[in-house]
């Protein structure tokens, strides 16, 4: 009889053993899988942060699309602009007659300009904007306010709603 009583006893003092070490172990787990669901939701977060700037950025790429081309193409319609400005109104000799071509590939290239959303900066007479124009030379002149565009010296582009290329100006001092 003391022996089963020994036993029993045994039997009670390793429960409590047993159900300490299984609370343990429940509370280990349940940590592991909180920081895991909080790891999941981390990760899940900076994946759609990802997708919304790819996104972002691939929206960029088609709205500003042949945006390096369209640049080499503006100092070409530079040259066909000073090529027109040599134009005396004689349409009889041979230079009046390659001019006449000129302009109409000059129009050709504006009218694509325009299709693609490519305004030119008027700046002719206007104050200087610092964000649209770049002041190449300044000059005093009476009766003008100081900082007034006097003299476009290369036009400047707006691709959209971004700048391509800053006007070059003479500006009132």
């Amino acid at each position: 009889m003391e022996e089963e009583q020994i036993a029993e006893n045994k039997n009670t003092m390793e429960k409590p053993k047993k159900n300490n070490k299984c609370h343990k172990e429940i509370e280990t787990l349940k940590e592991e899988n909180k920081a895991l669901n909080d790891k999941v939701l981390r990760l899940n977060a900076e994946i759609q942060n990802m997708r919304r700037r790819s996104e972002e950025e691939i929206s960029r790429i088609y709205k500003y699309e042949g945006e390096d081309v369209i640049k080499k193409i503006l100092p070409i319609i530079d040259n066909f602009e000073r090529a027109i400005k040599m134009d005396d109104n004689d349409l009889t000799d041979e230079v009046s007659k390659f001019l006449s071509g000129f302009k109409m590939i000059y129009t050709n290239l504006l009218n694509v300009l325009n299709e693609k959303e490519i305004t030119e900066i008027e700046c002719l007479n206007k104050e200087f904007d610092s964000n649209l124009m770049e002041a190449v030379l300044t000059e005093k002149i009476e009766g003008l306010e100081k900082n007034q565009v006097v003299e476009v010296l290369q036009k400047g582009y707006i691709y959209k709603d971004k700048l391509l290329r800053p006007a070059m100006v003479k500006v009132s001092e």
